[in-house]
């Protein structure tokens, strides 16, 4: 099990408006520090964490962070329409349009995807795989 995922970030502020546009909306909690930003799911008393944990910070050894090619990070919405909301929110926080929701040919009939860069450039995916909501061939 994935227990975290960390990218980097040269404008935290930025990262945090991006972020901030759709986590919450996936129960994400936010902590900020001074190392950056910490989003985790909430702990129900006598419960394990829900991982996986995602931090956003800045570099470790003071170089600009990059992207990772052929990396992304993909988070599961609730429904098709929490997709569209949350890829308007995050692009109307700074984010970039990479692939506007939708259905993709390559993935099962109910896999509804977009997809996004952060303000760094990290690769942002947003789905919803719900077999009781039309789909692609629907």
């Amino acid at each position: 099990m994935i227990a975290y995922v960390t990218v980097g970030a040269d404008d935290i502020a930025r990262a945090k408006r991006f972020y901030s546009a759709f986590l919450p909306a996936l129960d994400y909690g936010l902590k900020e520090g001074p190392e950056g930003l910490s989003y985790a799911l909430p702990v129900q008393p006598g419960q394990h964490p829900v991982l996986p944990d995602f931090y956003v910070k800045p570099t470790f050894n003071g170089q600009p962070a990059t992207a990772g090619n052929g990396a992304m990070i993909a988070f599961e919405a609730r429904s098709q329409q929490q997709v569209r909301e949350l890829h308007s929110a995050a692009l109307a926080a700074g984010g970039y349009d990479e692939g506007q929701p939708d259905f993709r040919a390559s993935y099962g009939p109910h896999f509804f995807v977009c997809y996004l860069r952060d303000p760094q450039g990290n690769k942002i995916a947003l789905f919803s795989n719900d077999p009781t909501e039309p789909g692609r061939e629907d």
